[in-house]
């Protein structure tokens, strides 16, 4: 697959120090700095398209992507992720899923994420755990190595913005664990240390979404709340982790990262979607049974019934667990240029810029986009006042 890495190591080298430092007029970084993303079904670009895994971590059919990919990529959203957005932000293409045999370059990075990744390996060995992407990374520096030579791959490697949303499935395979939390932050702070080594020097990382506010959750709870024990556990990790990466800083050259506020964010928009732009937060785009939390979407899961809405871009969430692109979008803005209330202690814009500014002092890096990216409103049939339908094999 990587045989033809690059066109010319050349070309590459000229793509990545295009305008070194500049800023266009819509606030995006013109340095085409690299883009490396691990992950789990929030950042899978389509990965486990390519491994032998089941439908239910899978997502390459209809109506998966019909907001904007056609035929679905095996994104986990109507549209387009966070990363896709970051990347644009950025200045970059789409980042390529690293098992695409489509993909034989990768001049601007990789996209490593796969659905039903965990921390931990024995999470769910039927996707590609974060160790293994781990791996797919390393192999891939051996090829910048061979085809740049040292000196220009380590300066790629360095400049580069490793992107990370995992920890989620660890939780949810293992609900109530407490004692999890540290073997996660271990093995994560293990990950990082290796991407360290080889010169990373850039980390975003989502912190953790409300697990005991997954629609799937609420729904088995006879008053359909969230299940607060599920909560504190993420409240436990997101703690843990920030102070984690506190001390990273203190202990390694160069080291600088952004967290996102997931958890905070998605929550606000759950209970006040109009104040986002939203008009439902508390029930998903498809699938169904109450607030459609039953994953059935595509109807190549069981149960084979699935509802779907008329326009995602109303919803916060497209299936039970994941985004629709009109709020990856909104998620991906603020983690690119929120304040620090929002991504701390820095935003992924001034990672993209490499600027070290005080912690706090970063609100205004980012000038508002007169370029941002446009939602595809396609036009077809209301399907909420339909039957639910029916899709066989």
């Amino acid at each position: 697959m990587l045989m033809d890495l690059f066109r010319s190591s050349n070309d590459f080298i000229y793509l990545i120090s295009l305008h070194p430092g500049s800023e266009s007029s819509q606030g995006h970084v013109n340095k085409h700095v690299a883009l490396f993303i691990f992950g789990d079904s929030l950042f899978d670009p389509g990965n486990n398209n390519y491994i032998n895994t089941t439908t239910e971590l899978q997502a390459n059919f209809w109506p998966y992507g019909e907001s904007y990919f056609h035929p679905p990529s095996g994104r986990f959203s109507d549209g387009r992720i966070i990363p896709d957005f970051i990347a644009e932000f950025a200045g970059l293409p789409l980042i390529p899923a690293y098992l695409d045999p489509h993909n034989n370059e990768f001049l601007y990075g990789a996209n490593f994420a796969s659905a039903g990744a965990g921390v931990l390996d024995e999470t769910l060995p039927s996707s590609i755990t974060l160790k293994t992407q781990l791996k797919y990374f390393t192999d891939l520096v051996k090829q910048y190595k061979k085809n740049l030579g040292d000196v220009k791959a380590e300066q790629l490697l360095s400049d580069a913005v490793y992107l990370f949303s995992c920890g989620s499935n660890d939780y949810q395979s293992n609900l109530y664990q407490v004692e999890y939390v540290g073997m996660v932050i271990g093995n994560l702070t293990q990950v990082f240390k290796a991407i360290h080594e080889k010169g990373g020097r850039k980390i975003g990382i989502n912190m953790l979404t409300p697990l005991g506010c997954l629609l799937p959750i609420r729904a088995e709870r006879p008053d359909n709340t969230c299940d607060e024990k599920l909560n504190i556990i993420s409240s436990l990790h997101d703690k843990a982790l920030s102070k984690k990466l506190q001390d990273l800083t203190q202990q390694w050259e160069g080291f600088m990262y952004s967290t996102f506020e997931l958890q905070t964010e998605i929550t606000k928009r759950m209970k006040n979607p109009s104040k986002y732009g939203l008009k439902v937060g508390d029930s998903a785009c498809c699938g169904i049974g109450p607030f459609r939390a039953i994953n059935s979407c595509g109807g190549k899961r069981e149960p084979r019934e699935f509802e779907l809405c008329d326009n995602p871009n109303d919803y916060l969430l497209f299936d039970p667990f994941h985004p629709t692109e009109a709020a990856n979008l909104q998620l991906a803005k603020l983690f690119w240029e929120g304040d620090s209330k929002v991504a701390s202690p820095y935003n992924l814009k001034s990672l993209f810029q490499g600027m070290h500014t005080d912690i706090g002092q970063h609100t205004n890096l980012a000038a508002p986009s007169h370029n941002e990216p446009k939602l595809i409103k396609e036009s077809r049939p209301n399907r909420e006042v339909r039957r639910p339908a029916r899709f066989m094999d």
